[in-house]
């Protein structure tokens, strides 16, 4: 089995697998090990920590878990993927080629960003993609939501059960939300709206203070200020890497079989927020992983025969032909 991903899904169903004797390989974006949880600061949410915990530290003992019953942890990027037929092939950046006979796709989804230079600097400060995470830390505050459709609206609504003030910030004098969303913004007494504005700038040295607004109609900057600021315009799911290869969904993300995590592809899983647009949750993507590592576990043991059984290392290849000198995994 391979996995590939390295946030709770990921982790989680390495921690499955490597318990059911499966010896997971887990391959880590070099990028981005620990997915979205790097870089929220207080989690506190997630059961079994009454006091709360880091992000980084919470995804240090997810792998810590996952190593202590046999998973191999390889910090490298999957470039392309290999699904067709019994034997899956993952090959990586540095050219290695990994085969098995069951992939978990667990990649996560990235928040839309801003595209602001603050945005790194001031994540954690003040500075959230998640209302559901954060808005506790927002009691008796002002804050901005940027955005104007469902998922702004429903962050909206929900931060009021917080902050003293909500603005919602929206580059049109419209939202694209559904009707219900909006009215039930509308009718919120703590909302005000801020129409026909984009965030320009981000305030602050060490915390969020406030945000720098042009009017899109006229061109007028003029400043907000603000205790916080949530980013509510969209997500996209990490999926370019099975384009074309598994089926998706409307929203873009991978399609599965009822509450399982089967794909269209046999011995391919997904997990976690690469399968749901909805949730999108440390709980609920850890949740997924180990659906995912149980499913695979039951598709391995119905093969008829090993699919697999050259012991080799791995081999770095160079071209196409080469693959066939890969490792097994």
């Amino acid at each position: 089995m391979v996995i590939v991903g390295s946030g709770p899904a990921a982790f989680t169903a390495a921690i499955y697998a490597s318990r059911a004797g499966l010896q997971p390989l887990l391959v880590a974006s070099s990028v981005e090990v620990g997915g979205e949880l790097m870089n929220t600061t207080e989690v506190e949410n997630f059961p079994g920590f009454p006091e709360g915990i880091l992000g980084p530290e919470l995804m240090t003992k997810f792998q810590a878990q996952a190593e202590r019953f046999g998973t191999e942890v390889e910090v490298e990027d999957v470039v392309d993927l290999d699904l067709e037929g019994p034997v899956k092939r993952v090959r990586l950046g540095a050219g290695t080629v990994h085969e098995c006979a069951t992939v978990v796709f667990a990649t996560g989804s990235a928040y839309r960003k801003l595209g602001l230079e603050e945005e790194e600097r001031l994540s954690g400060h003040g500075l959230s993609w998640c209302a559901t995470c954060d808005g506790f830390f927002f009691r008796g505050k002002t804050i901005a939501v940027v955005g104007g459709g469902d998922s702004a609206m429903e962050e909206a609504t929900f931060l009021t059960r917080f902050a003293e003030r909500v603005y919602v910030v929206h580059r049109r004098d419209t939202l694209r939300a559904s009707h219900i969303m909006q009215q039930r913004a509308f009718d919120d007494p703590k909302i005000t709206f801020v129409w026909n504005s984009e965030v320009t700038a981000v305030l602050g040295e060490t915390a969020v203070t406030g945000v720098t607004l042009r009017d899109t109609a006229t061109g007028e900057h003029s400043d907000l200020t603000l205790d916080g600021l949530f980013v509510a315009i969209g997500h996209d799911p990490r999926t370019h890497l099975v384009h074309g290869k598994v089926d998706l969904t409307s929203e873009g993300t991978i399609a599965v079989q009822g509450r399982s995590s089967r794909t269209s592809v046999d011995g391919v899983f997904a997990a976690g927020d690469v399968v749901d647009p909805h949730y999108r949750q440390a709980i609920t993507a850890a949740g997924s992983g180990a659906v995912a590592a149980l499913d695979a576990e039951t598709y391995l043991s119905a093969l008829a025969s090993p699919v697999l059984t050259d012991e080799a290392e791995p081999s770095t290849v160079t071209s196409e032909d080469d693959v066939a000198l890969a490792s097994t995994t």
